[in-house]
């Protein structure tokens, strides 16, 4: 016996349209930096009992209302949430170094400062992607860049962070022939979007950016097999 069929007319969904829409309201309207050593914990497969700690550089507002720390993170200032790799890192929580607390939330206090902020500073939707908000860089991130496969790699500090309408957020890097005064600040016009000039972008803690500075022997073996995975792969 055939299956009856139903008098509505069948209706199409689109896909793509759908997966647009999903996208918008997860995009960031509103960033705050952190500014009182609240950390991301994280920890690794290997060893999954060992818990990590890692300055968290800001939090972010989504449209759809949801609040996430941010991390500087491989090629991306990255949602907490996000990290889910046996190999680098797997999110746990959020922590109070002061107080030792392990938080499986967002801070009240910073849910309530982004949805005040972003209620105070609305914006109209354009179809022209536009700056939305500028932050400054406070922990001295640097980004390793790389263009062409057999270019240099450069090491450059990140002196602040762009929010635009679309939801993307862009690291400032300096272009030193510009620098017209010192110190550099996230408003200065010699400060470019860090993917603009270049083809690939990875972000390190001082620390670690010192260490490759330096030339460090175990940094820079760990930092190739990071950023070229495929590398002995390749040549055989």
């Amino acid at each position: 016996m055939g299956i009856p069929l139903s008098p509505r007319t069948a209706r199409v969904i689109d896909l793509e349209s759908m997966r647009q829409r999903q996208q918008a309201h997860r995009r960031f309207v509103r960033l705050s930096p952190e500014l009182d050593s609240l950390e991301m914990v994280y920890c690794l497969a290997s060893d999954p009992d060992t818990l990590y700690g890692m300055p968290i550089l800001a939090w972010g507002l989504r449209e759809n209302g949801d609040i996430v720390g941010l991390v500087p993170w491989m090629e991306s200032l990255t949602p907490c949430e996000q990290l889910n790799d046996p190999d680098y890192g797997h999110f746990v929580g959020y922590r109070d170094p002061e107080t030792e607390e392990l938080l499986d939330e967002p801070p009240e206090h910073k849910e309530m400062e982004l949805r005040h902020a972003a209620a105070y500073f609305e914006y109209e939707d354009t179809d022209e992607t536009t700056l939305i908000q500028t932050l400054p860089e406070h922990q001295g991130t640097h980004a390793l860049c790389m263009d062409e496969e057999q270019s240099p790699w450069q090491l450059k500090q990140v002196f602040g962070w762009r929010l635009y309408s679309d939801g993307s957020i862009e690291a400032l890097l300096a272009d030193e022939s510009l620098i017209q005064s010192v110190p550099v600040v996230a408003t200065d016009p010699c400060l470019y979007p860090g993917h603009s000039r270049h083809r690939v972008v990875y972000f390190f803690q001082r620390q670690i950016a010192n260490l490759i500075r330096d030339e460090d022997p175990a940094t820079l073996e760990a930092l190739a097999m990071m950023v070229m995975p495929d590398s002995d792969n390749s040549a055989q």
